[in-house]
């Protein structure tokens, strides 16, 4: 059962106050993934997860002042738009599914992801640095990920003796 939509309002809107395009079905899932097969597109799985999703939306806004961008920003919303975020993820095959959720597209193709693993936990400018220099290298230029699409570099977290992440922290 889908989130409710007024919970997930503010949340959408953050992004598409930044232009970013809502696939709200699959059509429009399919239609953009059709479109990325000639040009950048950055594909946003929205979330309601405060931990990550928080830092992952207004990273988007900072990315966005970069002066290389890609060609077009769409988003489905996990937990919301089923049909669409499933849709959305069968382009992305191998690519274990996670919320929040980025990939970079070049010509059709995943050339740059950030998994939750790389959005949980760090600053939105840290997030913002990673989608930039994805951008730098593969938005305008014909250079192609070999070999799957990158993902940035991420240092082991060492866990704590009940098995989470430090990082972790119980809400109580």
């Amino acid at each position: 059962m889908p989130y409710p939509e007024p919970l997930v309002r503010p949340m959408r809107e953050e992004l598409t106050r930044l232009g970013v395009q809502e696939l709200l079905d699959i059509t429009a899932v399919d239609d953009a993934f059709e479109a990325a097969e000639t040009e950048t597109t950055l594909l946003i799985v929205n979330s309601v997860c405060g931990c990550a999703a928080a830092n992952a939306r207004p990273a988007v806004a900072m990315a966005q002042q970069s002066p290389v961008q890609p060609n077009r920003y769409v988003t489905v919303f996990a937990g919301q738009d089923l049909e669409a975020t499933a849709r959305a993820r069968e382009y992305l095959r191998g690519i274990p599914p996670s919320s929040p959720f980025m990939a970079l597209l070049k010509d059709g193709d995943p050339v740059f992801i950030l998994e939750r693993r790389h959005i949980e936990g760090r600053s939105a400018s840290a997030i913002a640095m990673d989608l930039v220099n994805a951008y730098q290298k593969y938005c305008g230029t014909s250079e192609n990920a070999e070999g799957g699409p990158e993902r940035p570099e991420m240092p082991e977290m060492p866990q704590s003796s009940n098995g989470l992440p430090p990082t972790f922290k119980s809400i109580r």
